[in-house]
């Protein structure tokens, strides 16, 4: 059973401008992310879009990332959906694909009790053999996995860890705290360090997109004891961290990639940002971080 661990790139979904998948580029994307360093690939999350995206589209960008990673790097892959029924059938088609573990985001718009959630993923749990990732992001779904809630899930067997993307650090800390046997990820590219010296297992990031190897080394650094230059390297990214504030933080990581010489294409509308100003502010954070 794999234990998520690392810096694992939520990767972004490379579209054309008229917003269908640009497949070549989907493929040279994994292998620029696997060069860099990373310890792992997420590809269908919300920086991927899997929120626009139809069924069909979905297998579709699986079997490619699946295919051209061909093994050298573990396979995250986005299966939640709205309904519990169909989260089960495309957590079945990554398990039919090779997919190395299921990350599944808590059902969204529609209100829920912590009993639904824990429901829900106990079904998508036992649907297969394929280890599940619970990815906990409230400000885009509504509801927060209580950590009892996770304490629970973390019995099941093929249940391997969560994805804490609240922003908050005592819900981080409580997972840690009380849900033994599973890993415990940042998916807040600003807490990955914090994470990983209160226990956690490493971070899944967004801003890999971007900088791939300077996220990289924030973990490379504290695993070897250098702390002083791993919390260096996590301070350096908080200027584009800044520019998330301006809108769509999906836009904000593909115009970043794009200023770094990288055709990640636009974000699916109506939630891509084109204005001038958010452009010179992201390149201005870019100079930022690199100075």
């Amino acid at each position: 059973m794999i234990q998520p661990k690392g810096i694992i790139a939520a990767m972004s979904t490379p579209f054309f401008q008229d917003e269908t998948l640009n497949e070549a580029e989907l493929r040279h994307q994994v292998d620029r992310l696997i060069a860099a360093g990373l310890h792992g690939i997420f590809t269908l999350g919300t920086n991927g879009e899997n929120y626009a995206m139809d069924f069909d589209e979905k297998v579709r960008i699986m079997e490619i990332v699946i295919d051209q990673a061909a093994h050298r790097v573990p396979i995250y892959v986005g299966t939640g959906c709205v309904t519990t029924k169909e989260t089960v059938a495309l957590t079945r088609k990554a398990c039919e694909l090779g997919a190395d573990c299921a990350s599944v985001v808590s059902p969204w718009f529609a209100e829920n009790t912590q009993e639904g959630l824990y429901r829900h993923y106990r079904t998508v749990a036992e649907c297969s053999d394929l280890p599940v990732l619970i990815y906990n992001m409230p400000a885009r779904t509504g509801v927060n996995v209580h950590y009892k809630t996770m304490k629970r899930l973390a019995e099941i067997p093929n249940i391997v860890g969560v994805k804490d993307s609240s922003g908050n650090f005592d819900n981080m800390q409580r997972y840690l705290e009380e849900c033994q046997g599973i890993s415990v990820l940042s998916g807040n590219d600003s807490l990955i360090l914090p994470c990983l010296l209160a226990g956690g297992q490493g971070g899944i990031s967004g801003i890999s997109n971007v900088f791939p190897e300077r996220m990289v080394e924030i973990y490379t650094a504290w695993e070897a004891g250098d702390l002083e230059r791993a919390w260096k390297v996590q301070r350096s990214i908080r200027p584009l961290r800044d520019c998330m504030a301006m809108g769509n933080p999906n836009s904000v990581v593909k115009r970043a990639a794009f200023f770094m010489g990288q055709d990640l294409g636009p974000v699916r509308a109506p939630f891509n940002i084109q204005d001038e100003t958010f452009d010179e502010t992201i390149k201005k954070a870019l100079a930022k971080v690199q100075g």
